[in-house]
């Protein structure tokens, strides 16, 4: 059986589908309607655009999108899902290739949710860390132990690897007592503390654009985020697509989860192959590639 797997942010990077637009119709016509949606040529910064241009949150998400879902769309003869998986925005692209949002309503409401999540990092300053060298038991009780400040488990990523969210302070505290506890926190080069309290000032917002969007029925199960858990019902997939801003994202949990389901097969569609590296660290000999 075939797992798709769709990547989030920090899988970008500059020239980003610019093989697809020259060499495919259908994905020159997707770029220029994408151009036209958003209003300014995100195809322009993907294929020549510099790294700082390409980091801003209004502009990756969209991105990245845009590559994965155009991709799975040149390469339909070679997108045969039996499920599908996407990490953090990789869940958005990953409902879009698999018929459940239409491309146009898909990138409205990535560019939406950039906004958004651009808007509540720039309330507070905060960031995220990986954390290295210690199991998620420990990592969790040194978290809770620090109650003056907001810092989270984000990203359940693979074993030895749990990213972590939280405010500047927090993260700096947090990193302290994780040296102390023999392990290594590296901060990441991210906007602010995705999938933390600290975007709960968006999420009502989210869930106006989220529910005003039609979500039909996919045509195979996608494994959530927030619970690792696969999903067919529009209503599910909604309430889990609005809890996903706040909720860590358990990425180790659904690729051991699509494995215990049958899955043999991961196909990684997007840019880098970021999630094909995860796969292999949760499960050593899986057969992990691009699509």
């Amino acid at each position: 059986m075939k797992a798709y797997i769709f990547p989030g942010q920090g899988a970008q990077y500059s020239g980003m589908g610019k093989d697809l637009y020259d060499s495919s119709s259908i994905a020159k016509d997707l770029f220029n309607k994408a151009n036209n949606i958003l209003g300014f040529k995100i195809s322009d910064i993907m294929f020549e655009g510099a790294e700082e241009e390409l980091k801003q949150t209004k502009v990756t998400q969209p991105a990245i999108f845009l590559h994965s879902v155009i991709l799975s769309i040149v390469k339909k003869d070679k997108f045969t899902p039996d499920m599908v998986a996407g990490h953090s925005l990789g869940e958005f692209s990953a409902l879009a290739a698999i018929g459940a949002l239409s491309f146009e309503d898909g990138l409205k409401l990535v560019s939406r949710r950039a906004m958004l999540m651009q808007y509540a990092c720039e309330l507070q300053p905060s960031t995220m860390a990986a954390v290295l060298k210690l199991d998620n038991a420990t990592i969790e009780s040194i978290l809770k132990s620090i109650t003056d400040d907001i810092v989270v488990p984000a990203n359940y990523n693979a074993p030895g690897q749990l990213v972590i969210s939280g405010t500047v302070s927090g993260i700096e505290k947090a990193s302290k007592l994780i040296a102390e506890a023999g392990g290594k926190a590296i901060t990441l080069k991210v906007g602010g503390a995705f999938h933390s309290p600290l975007m709960e000032p968006v999420k009502q917002e989210l869930a106006d654009a989220i529910n005003k969007t039609n979500i039909k029925e996919p045509i195979c199960p996608i494994y959530q985020n927030v619970n690792a858990l696969p999903v067919k019902n529009p209503d599910v997939i909604k309430t889990n697509l609005v809890n996903q801003l706040t909720f860590p994202v358990k990425w180790m949990q659904i690729v051991q989860n699509i494995i215990a389901n049958g899955a043999n097969q991961f196909y990684e569609v997007g840019p880098g192959t970021v999630l094909q590296g995860l796969v292999k660290k949760i499960k050593a000999d899986a057969d992990a590639q691009s699509l």
